[in-house]
Protein backbone atom coordinates (compact mmCIF):
# COMPACT_ATOMS: atom_id res chain seq x y z
CA UNK A 1 0.00 0.00 0.00
CA UNK A 2 1.39 3.38 -1.06
CA UNK A 3 0.76 5.90 1.72
CA UNK A 4 1.02 9.68 1.48
CA UNK A 5 1.31 11.55 4.80
CA UNK A 6 0.23 15.15 4.38
CA UNK A 7 2.59 17.03 6.66
CA UNK A 8 5.54 15.99 8.81
CA UNK A 9 4.66 17.94 11.93
CA UNK A 10 4.25 16.55 15.40
CA UNK A 11 1.38 14.22 14.38
CA UNK A 12 2.01 13.33 10.74
CA UNK A 13 5.75 13.16 11.29
CA UNK A 14 5.35 10.84 14.26
CA UNK A 15 2.99 8.31 12.71
CA UNK A 16 4.65 8.52 9.31
CA UNK A 17 8.07 8.04 10.88
CA UNK A 18 6.89 5.00 12.78
CA UNK A 19 5.44 3.51 9.59
CA UNK A 20 8.75 4.05 7.81
CA UNK A 21 10.45 2.39 10.78
CA UNK A 22 8.19 -0.61 10.10
CA UNK A 23 9.32 -0.61 6.43
CA UNK A 24 6.03 0.62 4.98
CA UNK A 25 5.83 2.49 1.66
CA UNK A 26 5.40 6.02 3.00
CA UNK A 27 6.00 9.41 1.40
CA UNK A 28 5.58 12.78 3.13
CA UNK A 29 3.96 15.71 1.32
CA UNK A 30 5.90 18.73 2.54
CA UNK A 31 6.10 22.45 2.16
CA UNK A 32 9.46 23.73 0.97
CA UNK A 33 10.53 25.03 4.38
CA UNK A 34 9.91 21.73 6.15
CA UNK A 35 11.50 19.82 3.26
CA UNK A 36 14.69 21.88 3.62
CA UNK A 37 14.69 21.36 7.38
CA UNK A 38 14.40 17.59 6.99
CA UNK A 39 17.10 17.63 4.33
CA UNK A 40 19.47 19.11 6.90
CA UNK A 41 18.42 17.25 10.06
CA UNK A 42 16.47 14.21 8.92
CA UNK A 43 13.25 13.21 10.68
CA UNK A 44 13.92 13.00 14.40
CA UNK A 45 11.54 11.48 16.97
CA UNK A 46 12.23 11.49 20.70
CA UNK A 47 9.92 9.18 22.61
CA UNK A 48 9.74 6.85 25.60
CA UNK A 49 8.67 4.24 23.03
CA UNK A 50 12.06 4.58 21.36
CA UNK A 51 13.94 7.36 19.60
CA UNK A 52 14.14 7.39 15.82
CA UNK A 53 16.30 9.21 13.29
CA UNK A 54 15.56 8.88 9.60
CA UNK A 55 18.32 10.77 7.74
CA UNK A 56 16.43 11.13 4.46
CA UNK A 57 12.70 10.33 4.71
CA UNK A 58 10.94 9.99 1.33
CA UNK A 59 9.05 13.16 0.49
CA UNK A 60 7.46 15.10 -2.32
CA UNK A 61 6.19 18.60 -3.01
CA UNK A 62 2.71 19.33 -4.31
CA UNK A 63 3.94 20.16 -7.79
CA UNK A 64 5.87 16.91 -8.14
CA UNK A 65 3.05 14.44 -7.36
CA UNK A 66 2.68 12.34 -10.51
CA UNK A 67 0.27 9.52 -9.61
CA UNK A 68 -2.39 8.59 -7.06
CA UNK A 69 -1.67 6.96 -3.71
CA UNK A 70 -3.70 4.21 -2.10
CA UNK A 71 -4.06 6.04 1.21
CA UNK A 72 -3.71 9.74 2.02
CA UNK A 73 -3.37 10.49 5.74
CA UNK A 74 -4.14 14.16 6.36
CA UNK A 75 -2.40 15.55 9.45
CA UNK A 76 -2.42 19.31 8.96
CA UNK A 77 -3.94 21.89 11.28
CA UNK A 78 -7.68 22.24 10.69
CA UNK A 79 -7.37 25.92 9.75
CA UNK A 80 -4.99 24.97 6.89
CA UNK A 81 -7.25 22.30 5.40
CA UNK A 82 -8.78 24.27 2.51
CA UNK A 83 -5.42 25.19 0.99
CA UNK A 84 -3.90 21.83 1.90
CA UNK A 85 -6.63 19.92 0.03
CA UNK A 86 -5.51 21.50 -3.21
CA UNK A 87 -1.89 20.52 -2.56
CA UNK A 88 -2.68 16.79 -2.26
CA UNK A 89 -5.50 16.67 -4.83
CA UNK A 90 -3.19 15.14 -7.51
CA UNK A 91 -2.57 12.21 -5.14
CA UNK A 92 -6.27 11.29 -5.00
CA UNK A 93 -7.39 8.78 -7.59
CA UNK A 94 -10.55 6.75 -8.08
CA UNK A 95 -9.49 4.15 -5.48
CA UNK A 96 -7.77 6.44 -3.00
CA UNK A 97 -8.92 6.44 0.63
CA UNK A 98 -8.48 9.65 2.64
CA UNK A 99 -7.90 9.31 6.37
CA UNK A 100 -8.03 12.68 8.16
CA UNK A 101 -6.55 13.03 11.65
CA UNK A 102 -7.89 16.52 12.27
CA UNK A 103 -9.75 17.78 15.31
CA UNK A 104 -13.49 18.49 15.29
CA UNK A 105 -15.92 17.26 12.65
CA UNK A 106 -16.20 20.07 10.11
CA UNK A 107 -13.28 18.72 8.08
CA UNK A 108 -15.40 15.73 7.02
CA UNK A 109 -17.78 18.06 5.20
CA UNK A 110 -14.95 19.95 3.49
CA UNK A 111 -13.15 16.80 2.35
CA UNK A 112 -16.37 15.14 1.17
CA UNK A 113 -17.35 18.21 -0.85
CA UNK A 114 -13.94 18.30 -2.54
CA UNK A 115 -13.25 14.59 -3.12
CA UNK A 116 -16.57 12.76 -2.66
CA UNK A 117 -18.02 11.30 0.50
CA UNK A 118 -17.11 7.73 -0.37
CA UNK A 119 -13.38 8.48 -0.32
CA UNK A 120 -13.32 10.03 3.16
CA UNK A 121 -12.90 7.84 6.23
CA UNK A 122 -13.29 8.79 9.86
CA UNK A 123 -10.17 8.95 11.98
CA UNK A 124 -8.90 9.74 15.46
CA UNK A 125 -5.32 10.09 16.65
CA UNK A 126 -4.51 9.92 20.34
CA UNK A 127 -1.09 11.41 21.00
CA UNK A 128 0.54 14.35 22.75
CA UNK A 129 3.51 15.57 20.76
CA UNK A 130 5.23 18.82 19.80
CA UNK A 131 7.98 20.07 17.54
CA UNK A 132 11.04 21.40 19.35
CA UNK A 133 12.86 24.52 18.06
CA UNK A 134 15.01 22.35 15.77
CA UNK A 135 12.04 20.58 14.19
CA UNK A 136 12.41 17.31 16.10
CA UNK A 137 9.21 15.57 17.18
CA UNK A 138 8.94 15.15 20.95
CA UNK A 139 6.42 12.55 22.11
CA UNK A 140 5.23 13.82 25.50
CA UNK A 141 3.57 10.75 26.99
CA UNK A 142 3.14 7.04 26.33
CA UNK A 143 -0.09 7.24 24.31
CA UNK A 144 0.20 6.83 20.52
CA UNK A 145 -2.84 5.40 18.82
CA UNK A 146 -4.74 5.65 15.54
CA UNK A 147 -8.41 4.70 15.26
CA UNK A 148 -10.03 4.61 11.82
CA UNK A 149 -13.11 3.30 10.08
CA UNK A 150 -15.87 3.69 7.55
CA UNK A 151 -18.29 6.40 8.57
CA UNK A 152 -21.28 4.14 7.89
CA UNK A 153 -19.98 1.61 10.42
CA UNK A 154 -19.20 -1.14 7.92
CA UNK A 155 -16.04 -3.24 7.91
CA UNK A 156 -14.87 -2.89 4.32
CA UNK A 157 -12.07 -4.50 2.35
CA UNK A 158 -10.16 -1.21 2.28
CA UNK A 159 -10.36 -0.95 6.07
CA UNK A 160 -8.87 -4.44 6.29
CA UNK A 161 -6.09 -3.37 3.92
CA UNK A 162 -5.32 -0.27 5.96
CA UNK A 163 -5.35 -2.30 9.17
CA UNK A 164 -2.82 -4.68 7.64
CA UNK A 165 -0.60 -1.79 6.52
CA UNK A 166 -0.61 -0.18 9.96
CA UNK A 167 -0.10 -3.42 11.85
CA UNK A 168 3.51 -3.94 12.85
CA UNK A 169 4.30 -0.30 13.63
CA UNK A 170 5.02 0.33 17.32
CA UNK A 171 2.02 2.62 17.77
CA UNK A 172 -1.39 1.14 18.45
CA UNK A 173 -3.96 1.03 15.66
CA UNK A 174 -7.59 0.00 15.71
CA UNK A 175 -10.23 -0.42 13.02
CA UNK A 176 -13.55 0.78 14.43
CA UNK A 177 -17.12 0.12 13.32
CA UNK A 178 -18.24 3.14 15.38
CA UNK A 179 -15.75 5.76 14.28
CA UNK A 180 -18.09 8.76 14.49
CA UNK A 181 -18.72 7.94 18.14
CA UNK A 182 -14.96 7.81 18.70
CA UNK A 183 -14.54 11.17 16.96
CA UNK A 184 -17.25 12.84 19.02
CA UNK A 185 -15.80 11.52 22.27
CA UNK A 186 -12.37 12.88 21.43
CA UNK A 187 -13.84 16.17 20.21
CA UNK A 188 -15.73 16.97 23.39
CA UNK A 189 -12.73 15.99 25.53
CA UNK A 190 -10.26 18.21 23.68
CA UNK A 191 -12.80 21.06 23.57
CA UNK A 192 -13.11 20.84 27.34
CA UNK A 193 -9.36 20.50 27.86
CA UNK A 194 -8.60 23.39 25.51
CA UNK A 195 -11.38 25.52 26.91
CA UNK A 196 -10.39 25.14 30.55
CA UNK A 197 -6.59 25.37 30.19
CA UNK A 198 -6.82 28.40 27.87
CA UNK A 199 -9.44 30.13 30.00
CA UNK A 200 -7.54 29.54 33.24
CA UNK A 201 -4.10 29.90 31.61
CA UNK A 202 -2.70 26.91 33.45
CA UNK A 203 -2.30 23.15 33.62
CA UNK A 204 -4.97 20.74 34.84
CA UNK A 205 -3.08 20.34 38.12
CA UNK A 206 -2.84 24.09 38.63
CA UNK A 207 -6.55 24.46 37.94
CA UNK A 208 -7.35 21.71 40.44
CA UNK A 209 -5.07 23.30 43.04
CA UNK A 210 -6.94 26.59 42.61
CA UNK A 211 -10.17 24.82 43.51
CA UNK A 212 -11.60 25.02 39.99
CA UNK A 213 -11.80 21.33 39.09
CA UNK A 214 -15.58 21.67 39.27
CA UNK A 215 -15.45 24.24 36.48
CA UNK A 216 -13.60 21.74 34.29
CA UNK A 217 -16.24 19.12 35.05
CA UNK A 218 -19.02 21.57 34.23
CA UNK A 219 -17.38 22.47 30.94
CA UNK A 220 -17.06 18.82 29.97
CA UNK A 221 -20.74 18.26 30.77
CA UNK A 222 -21.70 21.21 28.55
CA UNK A 223 -19.73 19.65 25.68
CA UNK A 224 -21.30 16.26 26.41
CA UNK A 225 -24.78 17.79 26.22
CA UNK A 226 -24.05 18.97 22.68
CA UNK A 227 -22.84 15.48 21.73
CA UNK A 228 -26.02 13.97 23.17
CA UNK A 229 -28.10 16.41 21.15
CA UNK A 230 -26.27 15.33 18.00
CA UNK A 231 -27.01 11.67 18.73
CA UNK A 232 -23.57 10.72 20.06
CA UNK A 233 -23.78 10.63 23.87
CA UNK A 234 -20.37 9.82 25.35
CA UNK A 235 -20.17 6.29 26.69
CA UNK A 236 -19.74 5.82 30.46
CA UNK A 237 -16.11 4.70 30.13
CA UNK A 238 -15.27 7.78 28.06
CA UNK A 239 -16.96 10.07 30.59
CA UNK A 240 -15.14 8.49 33.51
CA UNK A 241 -11.78 8.66 31.74
CA UNK A 242 -12.26 12.25 30.56
CA UNK A 243 -13.41 13.63 33.92
CA UNK A 244 -10.54 11.87 35.69
CA UNK A 245 -8.01 13.46 33.32
CA UNK A 246 -9.60 16.92 33.48
CA UNK A 247 -9.61 17.01 37.28
CA UNK A 248 -6.40 15.14 38.17
CA UNK A 249 -4.50 16.80 41.05
CA UNK A 250 -0.89 17.55 40.21
CA UNK A 251 -1.30 16.92 36.49
CA UNK A 252 0.93 18.96 34.21
CA UNK A 253 -1.39 18.34 31.26
CA UNK A 254 -2.23 21.30 29.03
CA UNK A 255 -4.07 21.32 25.72
CA UNK A 256 -2.10 21.92 22.53
CA UNK A 257 -4.29 24.98 22.00
CA UNK A 258 -2.99 26.42 25.27
CA UNK A 259 0.57 25.79 24.14
CA UNK A 260 -0.25 27.57 20.86
CA UNK A 261 -1.52 30.56 22.86
CA UNK A 262 1.57 30.61 25.07
CA UNK A 263 3.78 30.74 21.99
CA UNK A 264 1.67 33.43 20.30
CA UNK A 265 0.53 31.09 17.54
CA UNK A 266 -2.73 30.59 15.69
CA UNK A 267 -5.24 28.31 17.39
CA UNK A 268 -7.97 25.92 16.25
CA UNK A 269 -10.50 27.83 18.34
CA UNK A 270 -13.09 27.98 15.56
CA UNK A 271 -12.68 24.35 14.49
CA UNK A 272 -12.70 22.82 17.99
CA UNK A 273 -14.70 25.11 20.29
CA UNK A 274 -16.58 27.35 17.86
CA UNK A 275 -17.83 24.51 15.67
CA UNK A 276 -19.04 22.64 18.76
CA UNK A 277 -20.98 25.70 19.89
CA UNK A 278 -22.53 26.10 16.44
CA UNK A 279 -23.73 22.51 16.49
CA UNK A 280 -25.14 23.02 19.96
CA UNK A 281 -27.53 25.79 19.00
CA UNK A 282 -28.16 28.90 21.08
CA UNK A 283 -25.65 29.69 23.87
CA UNK A 284 -26.65 28.54 27.31
CA UNK A 285 -27.11 30.83 30.29
CA UNK A 286 -23.67 31.49 31.76
CA UNK A 287 -22.25 28.53 29.85
CA UNK A 288 -18.51 28.10 30.48
CA UNK A 289 -18.04 26.89 26.89
CA UNK A 290 -19.20 30.22 25.46
CA UNK A 291 -17.00 32.19 27.86
CA UNK A 292 -14.00 30.08 26.89
CA UNK A 293 -14.69 30.65 23.19
CA UNK A 294 -15.03 34.41 23.68
CA UNK A 295 -11.69 34.37 25.51
CA UNK A 296 -10.08 32.55 22.58
CA UNK A 297 -11.56 34.96 20.04
CA UNK A 298 -10.20 37.95 21.97
CA UNK A 299 -6.78 36.29 21.91
CA UNK A 300 -7.03 35.67 18.15
CA UNK A 301 -8.07 39.27 17.52
CA UNK A 302 -5.14 40.61 19.51
CA UNK A 303 -2.77 38.19 17.76
CA UNK A 304 -3.90 39.36 14.31
CA UNK A 305 -3.58 43.02 15.33
CA UNK A 306 -0.08 42.45 16.67
CA UNK A 307 0.98 40.74 13.41
CA UNK A 308 -0.50 43.56 11.31
CA UNK A 309 1.42 46.15 13.32
CA UNK A 310 4.66 44.21 13.02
Amino acid sequence: MRILIVGAGSVGGYFGGRLLEAKRDVTFLLRRRRAEQLRQTGLVIRSKAGDLHLPSPPHTLAETIREPFDLVIVACKAYHLVQTMESFAPAVGSETAILPLLNGMGHLDLLSARFGESRVLGGVCLISSVLDPNGAIVHLNEVHKLIFGERDGSRSARIDSIAKALDGAIFHSEASTDILQEMWEKWIFIAAAAGITCLMRGSIGEIAAAGAAGVATRLYEECSAIARGAGYPPRPAAVQRSVAILTAPGSDLTASMFRDMESGGQTEADQIVGELIRRGGAPGVERVLDIAYSHLKVYESRRVQAHSIN
